[in-house]
């Protein structure tokens, strides 16, 4: 059985995210402990609230140094605020550094955009539809699916940075098209919340318990 580190870094919706992870096939230990990230097979960074404060505890626990270690060696998925953190830097309450590990930002939601002929609506919640020209291991029989999201920033990838060479999207529609999730070697990132996105969000979880990198 695949073991998962789920990263505990003061950040709330571990247990949902535990479960959605046993349920789709793997040995769950949430965990800040070096040794314990070690010693399984492939790392999660969940993630929900402000970036201020969930870099604040990633620094203070260590998260941080844990995930780019990490990558050097297992597959790592990220979720929601997860996602942010690995972007360069983050424009919410005024610019937070972040991880450096997909060249782009992290922008709010223009309160302009327009969605079904309506002003959208900030946060962003409930259902929508995710798309990639993908045919990656991580989306089979999940393209095209309904996820379920909940945020005010997006990650906008630069993809003229080198470091973005062979970057994969999925992408959903809110006013315009933003990224919903990335593939970046052995990384793979979600903004929306595969835990809470019942058949669809357990297939995307089985397909990265299950993935060769």
């Amino acid at each position: 059985m695949t073991k998962v580190a789920l990263l505990d870094y003061g950040v709330g919706n571990l247990f949902s995210v535990a479960n959605a992870l046993s349920v789709s096939g793997a040995q769950v230990t949430i965990t800040n402990n070096p040794k314990d990230i070690e010693a399984a097979d492939k790392i999660m960074l969940p993630g929900v609230g402000a970036m201020r404060d969930s870099m604040y505890h990633m620094q203070a626990c260590g998260v941080d140094i844990a995930v780019k270690k990490a990558l050097l060696t297992k597959p790592v998925m990220a979720i929601c605020v997860g996602m942010q953190a690995l972007f360069d830097y983050s424009t919410e309450g005024g610019r937070v550094s972040c991880l450096g590990v997909v060249a782009g930002s992290v922008e709010r939601f223009d309160e302009s955009w327009m969605q079904n002929s309506e002003l959208i609506k900030i946060p962003h919640v409930g259902w929508n539809a995710v798309h990639t020209d993908s045919d990656h291991v991580l989306w089979q029989g999940c393209n095209d699916e309904y996820f379920y999201f909940t945020h005010s920033y997006y990650c906008k990838p630069d993809r003229e940075d080198v470091r973005n060479q062979g970057l994969i999207t999925a992408n959903c529609e809110y006013g315009q098209s933003f990224c919903a999730s990335l593939i970046k070697d052995n990384i793979f990132a979600t903004q929306f919340h595969p835990e809470k996105s019942h058949r669809a969000g357990l297939r995307l979880l089985h397909n990265f318990i299950n993935w060769k990198v």
